[in-house]
């Protein structure tokens, strides 16, 4: 009689030592206790043949630089990882599409972005998992206090797609007095293009006009792949506005 085939061993969160167990460690100290790793692991669940669950989950994460780095990956990228099926390549993608949605629809204290960095850290999660670039104004009142973002274009930010006539006339609706605008290079590297720079000259010859203040034109990409290692470049610290 022919021996049925066995299954493939699939090593789960259960099988860990307990002092290994991230599960034992959520319950007794909460999530946040929790390393990048154990949390990963916790959606996954269990591991392949070859890899446990913090195998798996390490390996993740090292595909996608951080569990930032989780947003920008399509199904079919989770799927070309080994032990990374159809089915946990929907629930990951499902997981980052929540966190983005949360991120994007939070409606905190409206900030004060009178520095880059700041612009940058309140823009971050619009440019997660994006694979196009997109335009953005940030309407600003005589503080500096953020009034609204809209978005102006989406595909290619040059001189051309972005014109002045309407990034004021968002401005001039939001009552705003000055404006900042910012746009994502899905390449990682905020290094300017010849058409940032025709635009921002655009941008910046209309607010004389308008009387609306041009502050700054900001490129947003990553750590991992500026130059500078800052993620984003500021035509104003470059003194080009």
């Amino acid at each position: 009689m022919d021996t049925p085939p066995q299954q493939p061993y699939q090593i789960r969160l259960r099988d860990l030592a307990v002092n290994e167990r991230p599960q034992e460690r959520l319950e007794r100290h909460g999530a946040g206790a929790l390393s990048d790793t154990e949390l990963l692991a916790m959606l996954l669940r269990s591991g392949t043949t070859q890899l446990d669950v913090m195998g798996l989950a390490k390996a993740l994460l090292s595909e996608a630089g951080s569990l930032a780095g989780l947003t920008r990956l399509a199904r079919e990228d989770f799927e070309k990882l080994p032990g990374i099926g159809k089915v946990r390549a929907l629930q990951l993608v499902t997981v980052t599409e929540i966190v983005r949605r949360v991120w994007l629809n939070d409606d905190p204290p409206k900030p004060v972005l009178d520095e880059p960095e700041k612009v940058m850290r309140a823009m971050s999660p619009r440019i997660l998992g994006l694979e196009v670039e997109k335009f953005w104004v940030l309407s600003l009142n005589v503080r500096n206090r953020l009034l609204r973002i809209d978005e102006i274009t989406s595909g290619t930010a040059t001189a051309s797609l972005v014109h002045p006539r309407e990034v004021y006339r968002h401005a001039i609706k939001a009552g705003a007095t000055a404006i900042i605008g910012v746009h994502n290079h899905p390449s990682g590297d905020p290094s300017p293009s010849p058409a940032d720079h025709k635009a921002t000259q655009q941008l910046l010859e209309a607010s004389k006009t308008l009387q609306i203040q041009f502050l700054d034109h900001i490129i947003l990409g990553n750590l991992q792949n500026d130059p500078e290692g800052l993620g984003y470049y500021s035509f104003l610290e470059h003194g080009l506005v």
